[in-house]
C-alpha cells in the first residue's frame, strides 16, 4: 500500500511537472508568435507663448510583450533635429538634392529661433536611470531590466523652433504653433529590435496606446488636437481674453501611436458628420479670404472619407480632425496639418491624401522607415481613386501620374530598390518617387494581376486581418494570394527587392490566308501577365491574356467578355512567346497592355504596326 500511494505521488508530480513545463511552453510560443509593445501616455505639457517654451511631465506605462527582458529604452527627441550641425541640418546640406524647405536653413538659426528637448528625472518602476542625449535620441539605460510592464516617469523641457520642417512656430500663414514630435516619444521595439532612427525629416514608426494630454496656454488661444476633445465647454472662452489668465484644453485618444496639436488665437472652428462614420473637425484661419474655401471643401472631404470607409475598411476612431499649420501636409491619427491658402482642388487634394493615410499609415501602422511606399504609395493610390470620384474625368483612372513618375525614375539611374532604409537614399528625388509612384504602381499593378474584384476584397481583407499590427510587405502579399488563390511571391521578389524593370515588345506579326502568327518580346528584365489586344479590319477586337508562368494560375476576371481568350502560360526563362492563332480576318493592329495596366517603361514598342 505504502509503495503504490509512493508510485502514484511520483506519478503525479511527474503529471504536474509536465503540466508546468506545458504552460510555460504555450506561453513562451506565444510569444515568439505574433506580439506588440504597448504604451499608455499620460501628459501635461505648459506652453510659454511669451518664449515659445514648454515645460511637461509623461507618465508612461509600458507592456513588454516580447520574451525578452529589456535592459534599455530609447526615445525620440525630435525637435532637437533644429539646431546647428544636427543630423537633420548636415544631411539636407550634403544630400544632393535637398528639400527646399529645409536646406541650410538650419545651420543659420540663432538661439532664440531653434528648438530643443531635453528629460530629466526619469524613473522606471520608481528607480532612478540613468540617461544620455544623443542628439534625437534619448538612450535610457534600466538596470533592473523590464520584464512585463513598467512605469516610466520623467520631466521634460524644451523650446519651439520656428517653423521649418512640419513642426514649428509661426508658419508661412501666420499659425502660431505647429506641435508635431513635440513630446519625448517612446521608440518602437518589435521582432527586429529598437528602431532609434535619428530624425532627418523622413519617416516615422510608433507603439500604439492610449494618450491622455493636458495641454496649457494662454485663455486667447484655441487648441486643435489629434483626439477627442474632452472639456471643450470649460475652453470655449471669448476671444478678448488676455494672456494673464490660462485654459487648460484635455485630450483624450485610444489606440494610437502618435498625437499631434496646434494652437492659434484666429482659428474658427467647423464640422461636419460622416455617414455612419467620424465627425470631421475642420480648424483654419477665419478671418482670411481662404476661409470661404475651407467651408466649400468640407463636404467634399466627407464624400471622401465615405468613400474610404467603403473601399479600404472602416474607420474606427469617433473623429478626424483638418488642422491648418505645418509646412504642406502631414498625416497624424485622428488628425493632419495643411497648410490653408489654396484653390478648392489642392485643398480637398491635400486633404483626401492626408485623410486617406488614416488607413495606411494610422491604422496599419507599417515601419515607414523599412515601408514608406507601403504608407505614401497605398495612400497615394487611394487619394487617386477618390479624386477621380469627387472630380470625374470621362475615362477611369489608370493612376497615370504615379506610374509615369515611377517610370520616369526608372529610367534616370538613380533609383534604389523598395528595400533601402528611407533615411539612406542618396537623393530625395529617388526616395520620393520610390515612396509614393512606385508605391502607387505596386498597388496599380497587383490590381491587374488579380482582376478587379478580387483586389477591391484584397484591400478589405488587408485592413481587417492587419489593423494596428505593424504589416510588412510579405503580410500584404499572402492577403493577396490567399484572395486571389494565385502565387504571388516572385512580384515582391522583383518589384520591391529589386530595379529589374518590364518592357514587352511586339517583335514580329506574320499573317496568312488562314493564320496569324505573332512573337512577343520580353526585353526587360521583370516579368508580368500579359495581355494582348488584336483589331481586326472588320472592326471586332478581342484580347487574348497571357498569364505569368510563377503566377500558377489565372486573374479573376468575372463574368468574362466574349472577346477574352486565355492562352497559355508564359514561362518565366523565355525571352519569346509566340501566339498562333487561326483566322482569315485581316488584322489592323496589335496592342501589348491597351488599358496601361502595367508599368512598361517602353510603351513606343508596344504596338504593331509600331508607333
Amino acid at each position: 500500500m505504502v509503495k503504490r500511494r509512493s508510485i502514484n505521488l511520483v506519478i503525479m508530480k511527474k503529471y504536474i511537472f509536465l503540466l508546468t513545463a506545458l504552460l510555460l511552453w504555450s506561453q513562451l510560443m506565444a510569444k515568439d508568435g505574433y506580439w506588440q509593445q504597448r504604451v499608455n501616455y499620460n501628459i501635461n505639457i505648459l506652453l510659454n507663448t511669451d518664449k515659445h517654451s514648454f515645460t511637461g511631465k509623461t507618465v508612461l506605462e509600458y507592456t513588454n510583450n516580447s520574451n525578452e527582458v529589456l535592459y534599455e529604452l530609447y526615445f525620440h527627441l525630435y525637435n532637437n533635429a533644429f539646431q546647428p550641425n544636427s543630423e537633420m541640418d548636415v544631411f539636407s546640406r550634403t544630400v544632393q538634392d535637398p528639400d527646399r524647405r529645409v536646406g541650410d536653413r538650419i545651420s543659420k538659426l540663432n538661439a532664440a529661433e531653434e528648438g530643443h528637448m531635453h528629460v530629466t528625472n526619469i524613473l522606471v518602476n520608481g528607480i532612478p536611470c540613468e540617461a544620455e542625449e544623443q542628439g534625437t535620441i534619448l538612450h535610457v539605460r534600466v538596470e533592473k531590466g523590464i520584464t512585463e510592464k513598467a512605469t516610466i516617469e520623467f520631466d521634460f523641457s524644451g523650446q519651439v523652433p520656428i517653423q521649418i520642417r512640419r513642426s514649428g512656430r509661426n508658419n508661412a500663414e501666420g499659425i502660431e504653433y505647429s506641435m508635431s514630435q513635440w513630446y519625448p516619444k517612446l521608440c518602437e521595439f518589435d521582432t527586429d529590435g529598437w528602431h532609434p532612427n535619428p530624425y532627418v525629416g523622413r519617416e516615422f514608426y510608433g507603439v500604439w496606446g492610449d494618450f491622455q494630454v493636458s495641454i496649457t496656454l494662454p485663455a486667447n488661444y484655441v487648441v486643435a488636437g489629434g483626439g477627442i476633445l474632452l472639456n471643450e465647454n470649460e475652453c470655449a472662452v471669448e476671444k478678448e481674453m488676455k494672456k494673464f489668465r490660462t485654459n487648460t484644453w484635455k485630450f483624450k485618444a485610444e489606440n494610437v501611436h502618435d498625437f499631434v496639436w496646434a494652437a492659434d488665437p484666429d482659428y474658427e472652428v467647423i464640422s461636419s458628420q460622416v455617414k455612419d462614420g467620424p465627425l470631421l473637425k475642420f480648424y483654419f484661419q477665419g478671418n482670411q479670404p481662404y476661409a470661404e474655401t475651407w467651408k466649400q471643401a468640407t463636404q467634399l472631404l466627407t464624400q471622401a472619407f465615405e468613400i474610404l470607409s467603403s473601399n479600404y475598411g472602416k474607420y474606427p476612431y469617433p473623429v478626424y480632425n483638418f488642422i491648418q499649420g505645418g509646412d504642406g501636409g502631414m498625416e497624424y491619427p485622428m488628425a493632419t496639418l495643411i497648410t490653408g491658402n489654396r484653390k478648392l482642388p489642392s485643398l480637398v487634394g491635400v486633404g483626401v491624401h492626408e485623410g486617406a493615410h488614416s488607413w495606411f499609415q494610422g491604422l496599419l501602422g507599417t515601419n515607414e522607415s523599412l515601408y514608406a511606399w507601403m504608407d505614401e504609395g497605398f495612400t497615394s493610390y487611394a487619394s487617386t481613386e477618390v479624386m477621380n470620384r469627387l472630380f470625374p474625368t470621362s475615362a477611369e483612372p489608370h493612376h497615370e501620374d504615379g506610374v509615369s513618375g515611377y517610370v520616369n525614375l526608372a529610367q534616370s539611374g538613380m533609383e534604389e530598390p523598395l528595400t533601402t532604409h528611407a533615411d539612406h537614399f542618396k537623393t530625395n528625388y529617388a526616395y520620393s518617387l520610390a515612396a509614393y509612384s512606385k508605391g502607387e504602381t505596386y498597388l496599380h499593378q497587383v490590381r491587374t494581376i488579380v482582376g478587379e474584384d478580387v483586389f477591391k476584397n484584397v484591400m478589405l481583407s488587408y485592413f481587417n486581418n492587419w489593423s494596428f499590427k505593424h504589416p510588412t510587405s510579405g503580410d500584404f502579399i499572402r492577403i493577396a494570394e490567399k484572395e486571389s488563390g494565385l502565387v504571388m511571391d516572385w512580384y515582391d521578389e522583383y518589384f520591391v527587392k529589386t530595379t529589374k524593370t518590364i518592357d514587352y515588345a511586339v517583335d514580329t506579326v506574320i499573317q496568312t490566308k488562314q493564320k496569324l502568327s505573332i512573337v512577343l518580346d520580353r526585353i526587360g528584365d521583370m516579368p508580368m501577365p500579359c495581355e494582348v489586344t488584336i483589331q481586326f479590319q472588320n472592326g471586332k477586337s478581342c484580347v487574348y491574356y497571357i498569364p505569368f508562368e510563377l503566377m500558377r494560375g489565372v486573374k479573376n476576371k468575372g463574368v468574362l467578355p466574349e472577346d477574352w481568350r486565355t492562352a497559355k502560360p508564359w514561362r518565366w526563362c523565355d525571352k519569346k512567346y509566340t501566339l498562333n492563332l487561326t483566322t482569315s480576318e485581316p488584322i489592323t493592329k496589335v496592342i501589348i497592355d491597351a488599358n496601361l495596366g502595367v508599368a512598361d517603361i517602353d510603351l513606343s514598342n508596344n504596338s504593331f504596326p509600331k508607333k
